[in-house]
């Protein structure tokens, strides 16, 4: 059983990272020229969206029977599970929030590659953006950055600090430029670790995609204010 559940959590993270893939189901169907997907934001958003939508309806059938059990949990727990993970996401944010606030003044940096993309794309087409930064994207990362983690970590502890790794580096690596964009792992990955934490201590992944949702709601409507 220990074998499955590990091989199971691999699964997850490998179909996460190959979920790309997924968009050319819709290029090859309709016959989508390349280059005109690739200059057209809404084409590209929209197979973002098609990518994220199929594999969150995976990971949903991969994990279905727990899904419901730990959704049952968080009815069931509902008020400890939101005064754990508020409690849980303040505290991340304020490390966060100081974490990269250092990093920008000390070491000069202009801001993580990453967010300075995503901003770019809410500016660009924010509806689009609104359904797949809000919704999608925290649901997915909390299946393979908490739910999958933790499946094949051996420890709680463990579980947290890899989390930290996987989930600060995600959002880094791929558009680091310089060493110092790697120490914006640290902020990312704080939160990471919190809400590892959230789900270790409520034992509902639920707790940390509805903190993970709130969290991101909140940035994408000050990016929108701004």
């Amino acid at each position: 059983m220990r074998l499955k559940t590990v091989l199971r959590g691999w699964l997850i993270i490998f179909i996460f990272y190959l979920s790309s893939v997924f968009k050319y189901i819709p290029i090859y169907i309709f016959k989508l020229n390349i280059d005109k997907v690739k200059s057209s934001v809404t084409l590209s958003l929209l197979l973002s969206i098609f990518s994220a939508l199929c594999i969150s309806l995976i990971f949903i059938f991969l994990y279905r029977k727990e899904l419901l059990h730990e959704l049952k949990t968080f009815k069931d727990k509902f008020l400890e599970c939101i005064d754990t993970g508020f409690a849980c996401w303040i505290i991340g944010l304020i490390i966060m929030m100081i974490s990269n606030l250092i990093i920008s003044y000390v070491f000069n940096a202009g801001g993580a590659k990453n967010e300075n993309t995503v901003q770019s794309l809410i500016t660009a087409a924010p509806f689009l953006m609104s359904f797949e930064v809000c919704l999608l994207a925290p649901f997915n990362e909390e299946i393979v950055f908490r739910k999958a983690i933790r499946d094949i970590s051996i420890n709680k502890y463990l579980f947290v600090i890899v989390s930290f790794l996987f989930f600060g580096g995600a959002h880094v690596i791929g558009m680091a430029s310089s060493l110092t964009d790697f120490l914006y792992i640290i902020p990312y990955g704080t939160l990471g670790a919190v809400f590892a934490i959230a789900y270790v201590k409520t034992d509902s992944i639920f707790t940390s995609v509805t903190f993970h949702m709130l969290h991101n709601t909140i940035l994408f409507v000050l990016s929108l204010l701004i």
